[in-house]
């Protein structure tokens, strides 16, 4: 897989979990672990997309 494939992967990866943590934070059955955990993967998938775009 190139760089560039890869980063592209990624940012459709934090794409979905932008939309999953926006509908979590707006269901009033999702647990504050659960929302943490998918901010922290985000935020994991957007460092790696910088690191691989530099």
């Amino acid at each position: 897989m190139s760089v560039t494939s890869h980063v592209e992967e990624l940012r459709r990866k934090h794409n979905a979990l932008s939309e999953a943590v926006e509908k979590a934070q707006k269901s009033p059955g999702a647990s504050d672990l659960e929302i943490s955990a998918m901010k922290r993967e985000k935020l994991r998938i957007k460092e790696e997309i910088t690191r691989l775009s530099h």
